[in-house]
């Protein structure tokens, strides 16, 4: 079932909720409107048993342009927007204990960049690309940008694509390990999906909890870290999912996950 109402269009394909930004006049760019609709999509996404996993991409030539620089200057009080609207919205996609994957078709700018790496895992058109951009018109990296570059990439690889204004092709972020996989730009949707319905056929409580690990590692210590783990496996032990997955190593068959 499809929504096309809206500035977003809400998929539900099996387990797996497709959430498409619908501005491709403004190549999706985020407005007010697009932002609360995609914070109120994952919300959903989280409340609802039956997804168990997201998918994000964009309509049209492109996935995200970032902020939607002529929405006058209500857009421009950068404290509240990003405190009340955008830090919101990343915060719920990294924490959400779902899986989520970023489609990338065509460009994503600015605060689209941060919204594609805020997923957890990003697949792009072979002609897509990652443009920064904040530099080039007097600010600075926002929605999480600046942290996800330094943790993946290191501090002088990520100012040089911050100041240099450095443009990354889909195989350029493939190469830097910000991309799972490039596809051919007719191909992305359906690899995307393939993508996302095996990881909604997956032990999906226990994915999200790997998430929180993941989510928590990139902070803590070796101590702290090792402590998660443990309380992460104690709840991973106690799913059905896991006794189904020693039952199906048993007996030497394919496990059927269920998500419990």
């Amino acid at each position: 079932m499809t929504d096309q109402s809206g500035v977003l269009l809400h998929e539900q394909d099996g387990g797996v909720s497709i959430l498409t930004l619908n501005r491709p006049d403004a190549l999706n760019a985020l407005n007010a409107k697009l932002r609360h609709e995609l914070l109120a999509g994952i919300n959903a996404a989280r409340r609802d048993d039956a997804t168990r996993a997201v998918m994000i991409t964009g309509a049209g030539r492109g996935f995200c342009a970032g902020a939607d620089l002529r929405g006058g200057t209500a857009e421009r009080e950068f404290r509240r927007v990003l405190a009340a609207e955008y830090n919101p919205l990343i915060q719920a996609i990294r924490e959400l204990p779902k899986p989520v994957v970023a489609a990338v078709n065509g460009v994503a700018a600015g605060a689209g960049v941060s919204l594609a790496l805020a997923a957890d895992l990003v697949i792009a058109a072979d002609d897509a690309r990652f443009v920064p951009a904040f530099n080039r018109i007097g600010l600075v990296p926002d929605s999480g940008l600046a942290r996800v570059l330094v943790r993946a990439l290191g501090r002088h690889r990520a100012m040089e694509i911050l100041l240099g204004e450095r443009q990354l092709s889909a195989a350029d972020a493939h190469d830097l390990g910000l991309v799972a996989a490039v596809v051919p730009a007719g191909k992305l949707d359906e690899a995307a999906r393939e993508l996302a319905r095996r990881l909604a056929s997956g032990p999906t409580r226990g994915i999200g909890l790997t998430k929180r690990l993941v989510n928590a590692a990139e902070d803590s210590g070796l101590t702290d870290a090792l402590a998660a783990e443990a309380a992460m496996q104690e709840l991973a032990g106690r799913t059905a999912d896991h006794a189904e997955g020693v039952a199906a190593f048993g007996e030497k068959r394919e496990p059927r996950f269920d998500g419990r």
